[in-house]
C-alpha cells in the first residue's frame, strides 16, 4: 500500500494550473471528538478546501498558539490516540478522495515506530506528514520509510531562516514547503506582512517545490494577499475558533467551518 503524495501534487499542480493559490485548512483529530473532527474535516472540503492538515493532539505544541492548544487539550482529554488520527485520515480521504497529511510533532512518532506510523499512514491513504521540529540533518530515518510508502515530508522554513539553509532542508522535503509567515506561534493576525512575500521568494530560489504559507491568515482578504504570492495558503486557527465559538453546537459548527472555507476558497481566486 502507497500514500497519496502524488494526489498532493496534482492537487497542488491542479489549483497553479487555474491560475490560484491552494487552500489547505488544518483541523486537530479529535476535536471536539473524533466523530466531530471527521465531519469537520468533510465539511471543510464541502466548502472549498484543496487539501487538510490533520494536526496530530500533542501536550507540549511548540507552534502552536491559544486556539489550537485549547483544541489539542479538549481533543486529549477526550483520549485521543494515534488510531483515531489514523482513522480521521482514512475516513476523510475515502469520503471526499481529496489530500490528507498528519501534522506532527516527532515524539509521538519516534514513540510509535517511523515503520509502524509510515505503514499505517499509507494504508490510510494518507499524502504525508508535515513535521514542523524534526531537524533535516536527523531526517533521514523518517525519509526512507516515508519514500518507500509514497508519502511526503514537508518541513518548515521561517523568515530566520538563512539561504543556504533553506537550500538544505528543500533539498531534504517533498510535497510541498511549509513556509511560516512570521516568528512565533500559530493564532490569526491582522496583518501577515511582508516577510512572508519575501521567504516565498528566497525559498523558491532554492527548489521548485511548491511553497504554501501559513500562520496567520483567518480571512478571505488575507488569503487573497497570500494567494497573490504563494503557491497554497493555510489556514488552521480560524477554523478550529469556528468550532470552539459553536460551544458544542456540532450543527452550527459544521457550518461556520463550511462557511469560512468557502470565503477563503473565494480568496485565493479572486485576482489582485
Amino acid at each position: 500500500m502507497t500514500g497519496n503524495i502524488h494526489l498532493l501534487s496534482d492537487t497542488l499542480a491542479k489549483a497553479k494550473a487555474e491560475n490560484r493559490a491552494a487552500l489547505i485548512a488544518y483541523l486537530p483529530a479529535g476535536f471536539p471528538t473524533v466523530d466531530g473532527g471527521i465531519a469537520a474535516i468533510k465539511a471543510v472540503f464541502d466548502g472549498g478546501a484543496d487539501v487538510v492538515e490533520v494536526g496530530l493532539p500533542h501536550s507540549d505544541p511548540v507552534l502552536d498558539g491559544p486556539v489550537i492548544q485549547t483544541a489539542d487539550d479538549i481533543a486529549l482529554r477526550g483520549g485521543v490516540k494515534i488510531a483515531d488520527v489514523m482513522r480521521t485520515v482514512r475516513e476523510a480521504h475515502a469520503a471526499t478522495g481529496k489530500p490528507v497529511l498528519v501534522m506532527t510533532y516527532w515524539n509521538p512518532i519516534d514513540r510509535y515506530g517511523v515503520e509502524r506510523f509510515t505503514e499505517e499512514l499509507a494504508a490510510a491513504g494518507g499524502a504525508g506528514c508535515i513535521l514542523p521540529d524534526l531537524p533535516v540533518q536527523e531526517s533521514a530515518l523518517w525519509r526512507e520509510h516515508a519514500d518507500k510508502h509514497g508519502l511526503a515530508t514537508v518541513f518548515v522554513v521561517a523568515p530566520s531562516s538563512q539561504d543556504a539553509r533553506l537550500a538544505t532542508i528543500t533539498a531534504a522535503g517533498s510535497g510541498f514547503v511549509y513556509a511560516a509567515s512570521l516568528m512565533g506561534v500559530t493564532g490569526t493576525r491582522a496583518s501577515v506582512g511582508e516577510q512572508a512575500s519575501d521567504l516565498v521568494r528566497r525559498t523558491r530560489a532554492t527548489s521548485d517545490l511548491p511553497v504554501c504559507v501559513g500562520l496567520g491568515v483567518s480571512n478571505a482578504e488575507q488569503a487573497k494577499e497570500v494567494a497573490g504570492f504563494a503557491d497554497g495558503v493555510i489556514v488552521g486557527s480560524a477554523f478550529v475558533q469556528r468550532i470552539l465559538d459553536a460551544d458544542g453546537d456540532e450543527t452550527a459548527a459544521l457550518g461556520a467551518v463550511r462557511e469560512l472555507a468557502a470565503e477563503l476558497a473565494e480568496g485565493v481566486r479572486r485576482t489582485a
